[in-house]
């Protein structure tokens, strides 16, 4: 007979199995009774620390965002950008986009989801890259220190992200990314001082 896991070492084997069986069937497809079969454990388990399907749902997205979250350091403002927003790009048309995709989807039809989402989305971590990113650019003299604001530094993501909602599609041509650093994020930081 295995050991019992209790704790942390549950509660990861449990994010595990639901981060799986979102990547292999998606939120729609991501049942408490699957999770719980893969994790080895029982529903009972789960329902302590997670109050439901999207609760789970969503710690689950974000333990694969931890993970494959970026932080580059090119040397430049504008290098960093790309970067981010190549790799964000890259990411939304991915998997693990497609992932994302199918909590927002499943969203529109439960508020709860939403809510959580915009709670517990990561957003945070990707905000304090992106802040990161620009105090950099203010260390190197770059970048005045004023620019290194909230709203000044998550700019070219909320750009992408307005993107993905006109065009409908999973994808922004590299030559939108470029505008958005090149026209919009560095005269905006440039001109913040």
């Amino acid at each position: 007979m295995g050991t019992r896991r209790r704790g942390e070492q549950l509660e990861r084997a449990i994010l595990q199995a639901a981060a799986e069986e979102l990547r292999e069937s998606g939120y729609p497809g991501m049942t408490m009774d699957r999770v719980a079969a893969r994790a080895g454990t029982n529903k009972n388990a789960i329902y302590r620390r997670w109050p439901n399907r999207a609760a789970l749902g969503v710690a689950a997205y974000r333990h694969l965002s931890d993970a494959v979250m970026p932080n580059p350091d090119t040397g430049t403002l504008r290098g960093d950008a790309l970067e981010m927003l190549r790799r964000a790009n890259e990411t939304w048309s991915s998997p693990h986009g497609a992932i994302l995709r199918g909590l927002l989807a499943a969203a529109a039809d439960d508020p709860e989801l939403l809510t959580l989402m915009r709670e517990r989305s990561g957003g945070d971590t990707m905000d304090r890259v992106w802040l990161a990113i620009v105090e950099r650019a203010a260390a190197r003299g770059e970048a005045p220190a004023s620019a290194a604001h909230h709203r000044v530094a998550t700019t070219p993501m909320m750009l992408l992200r307005a993107e993905y909602a006109m065009r409908g599609h999973p994808s922004v041509p590299d030559e939108v990314l470029v505008e958005i650093v090149d026209e919009v994020f560095l005269p905006l930081v440039r001109g913040h001082g």
